[in-house]
């Protein structure tokens, strides 16, 4: 299968949205844009990987935006958005060459898996291929003020991102390309004599352009489908030096006992997100019979159900765990198990709720005979 890249270009300065924040660093339903736009190329099936390209003069506000996510360090636009995708092809180049890249401007946030889809879908069959919708109105051109003639709109499409490229000929294109004045890298596929191919878009995949663009997105976000999942798990003890709860290592002189890492907060979380967006249990994604999750980080389950949230164009609004056991103590550790949560969801931590209470010495958690822990989960998917 081909490797396939994501490019996000987010290097503009956004002078016609206007304000003292870029347009991609604004909040949009609690996230900021750039943040919403490199989620949906993360946790696509499609995308090995995502880079993002900035202005180098933005990088106090890139950091917070991206925190906890996936990506590595933001490579240095230029002064134009062609010279910021030339540059960002030749990092990706020096680092080792995808077999194709996927070129996204990062003010669309709202852009859908199965748009990404299809334009990967298509590389298959040509060198190049872009998102677009069909153009329906009726188009007039003007002239001082008045009509001055009917555009036929016959064949005429409308292009968004994402574009998609086989690399090695993208590259060379922009190459070529250096110092024009070209809107898209369509464009500029068109001159080195491509054949881009088009793909149907989606009307939601609109450029965030103006504050009444930002208004429009934000409406198809919130207030949205509202869900609320649970989730228990339990795990007994067994012998060890120390447990995972909530992603952190606690001491204690026993360990607990599970297929994968036994992270009873994590495990119950997973299932109260899954939950949440009707998607089965983790034993469904994360078989207990499978040997690959032998001693995995239940890190991994979290972000796994996190991306199917961010798959369907929803986000996490709130996840609370509470844990349930004798020993070891959590409070001194309750800190760090928070702004773990929240680096794995990619959430402030504000939104993250850890809690432990004891049964009294009653029941099994009562005896020392294992932890038990329970989890909401609230997720917003558009409406």
């Amino acid at each position: 299968m081909s490797r396939c890249l994501a490019l996000i270009v987010a290097a503009g300065s956004g002078e016609r949205f206007g304000g003292a924040v870029p347009k991609q660093y604004r909040d949009l339903a609690g996230l900021p844009v750039l943040r919403r736009t490199v989620m949906a190329f993360l946790h696509h099936p499609d995308v090995a990987g995502v880079r993002v390209v900035i202005n180098p003069a933005h990088r106090d506000l890139y950091d917070p935006a991206l925190a906890g996510l996936d990506v590595d360090a933001p490579i240095p636009g230029g002064a134009s958005r062609q010279e910021s995708v030339r540059l960002g092809l030749e990092t990706l180049a020096r680092e080792g060459a995808p077999d194709c890249v996927l070129i996204h401007d990062a003010a669309r946030p709202l852009v859908d898996p199965g748009t990404i889809a299809r334009v990967c879908a298509a590389l298959a069959e040509a060198p190049a291929a872009i998102a677009a919708v069909p153009v329906t109105d009726t188009l007039k051109r003007a002239a001082d003020g008045t009509i001055a003639a009917t555009v036929d709109r016959t064949g005429l499409w409308r292009a968004q991102t994402p574009q998609g490229f086989r690399f090695d000929a993208i590259l060379a294109a922009h190459r070529a390309a250096a110092g024009d004045s070209l809107t898209d890298d369509a464009a500029v596929a068109e001159r080195a004599g491509l054949a881009v191919a088009l793909v149907p878009g989606d009307e939601e995949n609109h450029k965030v352009t103006t504050e009444d663009d930002l208004a429009r997105a934000a409406r198809r976000l919130l207030p949205g489908d509202v869900r609320t999942g649970q989730g228990f798990d339990v795990h007994r003890f067994g012998p060890g030096d120390h447990v995972m709860l909530c992603g952190v290592a606690v001491p204690h002189d026993q360990g607990l006992e599970g297929h994968s890492d036994a992270d009873v907060g994590l495990h119950a979380l997973t299932d109260a997100i899954l939950g949440a967006i009707a998607a089965g249990d983790i034993g469904r994604h994360f078989p207990p019979t499978d040997p690959q999750w032998r001693a995995a980080d239940s890190a991994v389950f979290l972000r796994h159900a996190a991306g199917l949230v961010a798959a369907r164009g929803g986000v996490i609004a709130h996840a609370d765990v509470t844990l349930i056991c004798q020993r070891p103590r959590i409070g001194p550790h309750r800190d760090a198990m928070t702004a773990r949560i929240a680096e794995i969801l990619g959430l402030e931590t504000g939104r993250v709720g850890v809690k432990a209470t004891t049964t009294e010495h009653l029941g099994f958690t009562g005896r020392g005979e294992g932890i038990a822990a329970l989890a909401t989960a609230t997720v917003r998917l558009p409406g």
